[in-house]
């Protein structure tokens, strides 16, 4: 029995035709559409440009945020359709396969598209002329797993019969995205039941398909994908300035330590100290130092106006000046001659936040206790999971990212709210929510030269605990 095969102009027909009632059905079936459309919105900030590549009669792209959107469709009936629901919307009749946009977009997306193009590298490949070096695509499509499941409810009527797609498997797609020089930064799935049944269907989608083994088997995968950026040393050694903002509570003989450990790297390096109500000498020392090295050095100093590391890091911030920022512990438990492989990594877009990482290397003796050694490890898990990407170690105390999305951070700061006096969350909540590609960075954790340290084993693992499970709701099961 011979098989057709079904080309471009073979999809074209059928969605010219299906663009008649498109927006009916559509509505009918709007569960399932919206919890799409929901969690694309999730990762997108106001102020993005976004383009939907196959965006049908415009309901997901007119339904996000961002600050300018654009629908592209091969389907001329379809943007018809569009134009006349969504006005304020800018769409464009262009096949995917022959994009001619003289734009280049923040985020892009391709919803429920991929089973039907006829070269699905091609489009990959064509999308780099709409992408800039930080572009984003967020790319949904069916579980193959649930292809009879799909065959047979267009069978008995449940879903409209569409023409016949490739199933993608999420290693089929990663490597797709590889052979056109993107990579797969984050891979998820939700949905086990995509009809609205009164409380079923909330609880099984909301929680049991979230959780680990059972989420493999549901409906709707999502991958997040970025450009692979090649660049040179030449390229990134003076590219950028840094901020190194150092929180310092009764850490006095550390001070000047620190100035004299911090490595020349970048444009130039700007030092803010923030001193945190500390008991000993660390304030006049921090003016000490700052008189000292004056002539060499860009140092600030400032007395945090709250409590906790968080409350220093956010003023620290607040007056930084770099195109890159960073926190160095005053404790110097992270070494500050391992700051640049931080810029290094960041400048050369291997990561869009850079996470330090003490549990990679052996740990020098009594640099971290048993039981902290312990804690870090379960919780290493517990976010990972949480925010689908692997993070080894979520309090090492060196975060790095761009001041640029430190500021779109702020602005979204309200969705989590001011919860966490370590700022480490803050900033990895933050970076989720921003999409940002999270990269550990192994750092050789040394032990303390000077002073105690501040963590107190106990209380502040219960407090782990409470934000890990603040946050479940807040991303995993909003």
């Amino acid at each position: 029995m011979e098989t057709h095969t079904l080309g471009k102009e073979d999809y074209q027909h059928f969605f010219e035709k299906a663009a008649v009632d498109r927006i009916r059905y559509r509505h009918g079936k709007r569960y399932y559409w919206d919890s799409i459309t929901s969690y694309c919105d999730f990762f997108i900030d106001p102020t993005s440009s976004v383009l939907e590549i196959g965006c049908g009669t415009g309901e997901l792209i007119a339904n996000i945020k961002g600050q300018k959107k654009v629908g592209i469709d091969f389907s001329l009936r379809m943007i018809e359709e569009a134009r006349k629901q969504f006005p304020e919307t800018e769409f464009i009749y262009c096949p995917a396969e022959d994009i001619n946009i003289k734009r280049k977009f923040d985020v892009i997306i391709l919803s429920n598209l991929i089973g039907y193009l006829e070269d699905i590298q091609l489009v990959f490949q064509r999308l780099h002329s709409v992408c800039h070096s930080d572009t984003k695509i967020i790319i949904t499509y069916f579980n193959h797993l649930w292809e009879s499941p799909i065959k047979l409810a267009e069978l008995i009527g449940l879903k409209k019969k569409e023409p016949r797609q490739s199933w993608i498997s999420q290693k089929d797609l990663t490597n797709l995205l590889h052979l056109a020089d993107y990579e797969v930064y984050r891979q998820n799935s939700s949905m086990l039941i995509p009809y609205y049944i009164p409380l079923l269907s909330s609880f099984f989608n909301k929680f049991i398909s979230r959780l680990p083994l059972i989420n493999a088997l549901a409906l709707n995968q999502y991958t997040f994908a970025r450009q692979q950026i090649v660049t040179n040393d030449e390229e990134v050694a003076e590219k950028y300035s840094t901020t190194i903002v150092i929180p310092a509570r009764n850490e006095s003989g550390n001070i000047e330590n620190a100035i004299k450990r911090i490595p020349r790297f970048g444009k130039y390096t700007e030092i803010i100290f923030v001193e945190g109500n500390s008991t000993d000498d660390t304030w006049e020392q921090i003016l000490k130092v700052q008189e000292k090295y004056k002539n060499t050095h860009c140092i600030k100093s400032l007395k945090q106006p709250g409590k906790g590391k968080g409350d220093a890091v956010r003023a620290g911030y607040e007056i930084a000046t770099g195109d890159i920022l960073m926190i160095l512990d005053a404790d110097l438990t992270v070494p500050p001659e391992q700051l640049p492989k931080f810029y290094d990594a960041l400048a050369r877009k291997k990561g869009d936040f850079i996470n330090g990482t003490r549990l990679i290397y052996p740990l020098e003796k009594n640099s971290m206790r048993f039981l902290n050694t312990l804690g870090n490890k379960f919780f290493s898990m517990a976010f990972s999971w949480l925010m689908e990407q692997p993070i080894k170690d979520t309090l090492c105390g060196t975060k790095v990212m761009f001041r640029k999305d430190y500021l779109k951070l702020t602005i979204n700061r309200s969705y989590f709210g001011n919860f966490d006096p370590f700022g480490d969350f803050d900033l990895l909540f933050g970076a989720f929510k921003l999409n940002l590609k999270i990269t550990d960075m192994p750092i050789r954790y040394q032990e303390r030269t000077y002073g105690d340290t501040n963590i107190s084993r106990f209380s502040h693992g219960l407090l782990l605990l409470k934000m890990w499970t603040f946050a479940l709701f807040k991303i995993k099961f909003k």
